[in-house]
């Protein structure tokens, strides 16, 4: 399996930090070439680069994009489908979070919101299906716990993410029987970026079944499972959580 692997050719969007950037190092250490989509991180993703090109030479590129752009976007899915002679995989992880009042949402926030967690991931399987059928690839969607049950103060991020999700087992219908399309949906992994109160902390962590945040390489490993070695699994959405949403 390890030799097979060793030529597989990955685009992660969002892949600068946090759990794209991961994903990108443990696919990187199986053998994986890498593509490093970014927008507003670009000096994270040149570093990260860097990084992994110094283990292997021309095993990582970056690409910076704006997804909501549908010219970015096609130009994006052009680069990644001749780089290194085809796209074996592609991981939907960009993504936008941020809580939306529902009495105050404006339409600006629906759009970008839909769009970073929804839209973009859709177009862009969409532009690389036909290099995915070719290599008889695979698509993995970072989706969210709250797909399920949506996250209360965050209306728009759940609804976009429950797109996601459906997303996720429709193209597997019909991207089937060439292409596998999954997800992952992680639970409390690593607190948001923006300030979060230690008491809030706790009081979801007393709702985890292990009792502690997970780390971007839990991810990493779930969406190396479904790559790698989940030959006979497709429209499947895989939690990550600690056992969250046993107490939701």
């Amino acid at each position: 399996m390890a030799t097979e692997f060793w030529h597989k050719n990955v685009l992660i969007t969002g892949a600068s930090k946090r759990i794209g950037a991961s994903c990108a190092r443990l696919l990187h250490e199986q053998g994986c070439n890498v593509i490093l989509h970014c927008n507003a991180s670009k000096q994270d993703a040149l570093q990260l680069c860097s990084e992994l090109n110094q283990e292997r030479p021309d095993s990582a590129r970056v690409m910076q994009a704006d997804l909501l752009n549908r010219e970015q976007l096609q130009n994006l899915a052009h680069q990644a489908a001749v780089a290194w002679g085809g796209l074996d995989v592609l991981i939907n992880n960009a993504s936008s979070f941020y809580p939306t009042a529902l009495a105050d949402v404006t339409e600006a926030q629906w759009d970008e919101l839909l769009g970073s967690n929804l839209k973009a991931p859709f177009f862009l399987t969409q532009a690389l299906a036909n290099t995915l059928l070719e290599r008889q690839g695979c698509v993995v969607n970072i989706v969210d716990i709250h797909a399920e049950r949506g996250l209360k103060g965050y209306p728009v991020y759940s609804i976009a993410k429950a797109g996601l999700a459906a997303m996720t087992k429709v193209l597997a219908k019909e991207l089937g029987p060439s292409v596998r399309v999954n997800g992952v949906a992680p639970g409390a992994i690593i607190w948001p970026e923006f300030d979060m109160s230690e008491e809030d902390k706790n009081e979801i962590l007393q709702r985890v079944a292990l009792r502690r945040h997970g780390q971007p390489t839990d991810i990493a490993k779930a969406v190396l499972f479904l790559v790698r070695d989940a030959e006979y699994v497709t429209g499947q959405i895989l939690s990550v959580d600690g056992g969250r949403t046993l107490f939701c």
